[in-house]
């Protein structure tokens, strides 16, 4: 019986020690991101547009790892309740991190009110905001990206560089 509780006491301990090396602290400040990518970059333009139902335009700001981007809606279709087709001109915005791996640009975050603040409810969407690009060019003023969402380009120009300064969590 005694034999017994050693064994599982050595066992016991063994894990512990294993389970505390094998764990690290992630730091706790914000990842530096792509240095390319550092900016407010704006989607001036979008090719054939009076011809398209709608399209949207992009504007991004990225900061270390985080993102904020504005979606302003062009549509010749009502999608929504009156109150809120607005015209046909809607914006949206949404926050969150992203990563790049390989040549795909991959942005998880959050739909949010004007002020980045979280939005529960309301015109459009609400929730998850979830977008992956894959990176078909790049410059120090120029990114080209394209949409794995619905395939449609999105070229950006540079308007302001952004250098990281990485935040505390």
């Amino acid at each position: 019986m005694m034999f017994d509780k050693r064994i599982y006491i050595l066992l016991f301990t063994f894990n512990f020690l294993f389970l505390c090396v094998s764990c690290t602290r992630l730091p706790n400040v914000q990842g530096k991101g792509e240095a390319l990518l550092q900016g407010v970059w704006n989607q001036d333009s979008i090719a054939d547009a009076d011809q398209l139902l709608n399209y949207t335009q992009h504007r991004f700001k990225i900061s270390c790892d985080s993102f904020y981007v504005d979606l302003t809606t062009y549509s010749k279709v009502n999608y929504y309740e009156d109150s809120c087709f607005n015209k046909g001109i809607w914006k949206e915005h949404a926050k969150g991190t992203y990563v790049v791996k390989g040549d795909t640009l991959i942005l998880t975050g959050t739909f949010t009110k004007a002020n980045y603040k979280q939005k529960v409810t309301g015109c459009y969407r609400n929730g998850r905001y979830l977008s992956n690009f894959i990176i078909r060019s790049s410059s120090a003023d120029r990114l080209v990206l394209e949409s794995l969402n619905d395939h449609k380009e999105c070229a950006l120009v540079l308007k302001e560089k952004i250098t990281c300064v990485p935040k505390e969590l």
